[in-house]
């Protein structure tokens, strides 16, 4: 199972921390995360994320249902960073 680790910027830290849109996208796919937020940075968060395997992850990033989702938690696409396991 890969691990990924996502960095971005968010509108609001407050209102992404408490959106239940993560559970509500990743959930179904078989993907689980744990939320980080940056202390030296109000803005930017993270997030380390299991998945079944790349495809799924990369299928469902790309899906408008993830910029839907994107949208709706405040997070600024044009931000964000995706590393992976090595």
């Amino acid at each position: 199972m890969p691990t990924i680790v996502l960095v971005h910027d968010v509108d609001d830290v407050d209102h992404w921390l408490a959106a239940p849109t993560r559970d509500a996208v990743f959930g179904p796919a078989g993907i689980t995360h744990r939320t980080f937020v940056d202390p030296q940075n109000p803005k930017r968060v993270g997030l380390i994320v299991e998945v079944p395997d790349m495809e799924t992850f990369q299928a469902l990033m790309g899906s408008a249902e993830a910029a839907e989702a994107m949208k709706t938690d405040g997070v600024r696409p044009d931000t964000l960073i995706t590393l992976v396991e090595s």
